[in-house]
């Protein structure tokens, strides 16, 4: 068997580990981040906790406010980003020109709907619409942002269908805080940063 037909079909990722052997991982680590306010100092902290984290791809789910924040998110994490649009992203037009400055950032309205790791998910800003959403059972995962809560729920048949919101990184209503999915385990935590 050649290398071609061991690796049809797979959509993985391929690793080395510290001892120099090939690992393949079904899925990947993906950071989950909402609702900023240009909070730029927070945003680096979280940034920081991200790559301490290693995570390898970045969903934000809307309300930078100010364009500056999407240049210092796509300055800051390397990963593909996926974006939408919040309530409070009033200069589209700018955010879409940092944003085409920044190949890894693709910018979603009114929301994405991405295939990552074998697993079908949706990005939307506000969770009156993420929970119909989530309840359609179109979707492995729904995230949504907007009330600057943290939650994590199952619905559907069996739990199957994965709704979280990663909080705030504003930092108004608690401490600032974002997601972290692990897409093998189908696990979604909240991770708390100083700010």
């Amino acid at each position: 068997m050649g290398a071609r037909e061991f690796f049809s079909g797979f959509s993985g990722v391929v690793k080395l580990d510290a001892g120099g052997r090939i690992r393949i991982f079904d899925g990947m680590k993906i950071a989950v981040l909402s609702d900023s306010h240009d909070r730029l100092d927070h945003l680096a902290a979280v940034l920081t906790d991200v790559a301490g984290c290693e995570c390898e791809r970045l969903f934000f789910l809307g309300d930078f406010c100010a364009p500056f924040s999407l240049a210092a998110l796509a300055q800051g994490f390397a990963g593909p980003i996926d974006a939408v649009f919040g309530n409070n992203d009033g200069d589209v037009f700018l955010l879409c020109r940092i944003a085409s400055k920044h190949p890894h950032v693709t910018l979603h309205q009114p929301l994405a709907e991405l295939e990552v790791a074998g697993k079908k998910v949706a990005l939307q800003h506000y969770p009156e619409i993420a929970r119909r959403l989530a309840e359609s059972g179109a979707y492995d995962a729904v995230f949504s942002g907007h009330d600057h809560q943290r939650y994590v729920h199952r619905l559907n048949e069996g739990d199957r269908v994965l709704w979280a919101n990663p909080g705030e990184i504003m930092g108004r209503f608690g401490p600032p805080s974002w997601g972290l999915w692990d897409t093998e385990r189908d696990v979604f935590t909240h991770r708390e940063c100083g700010g």
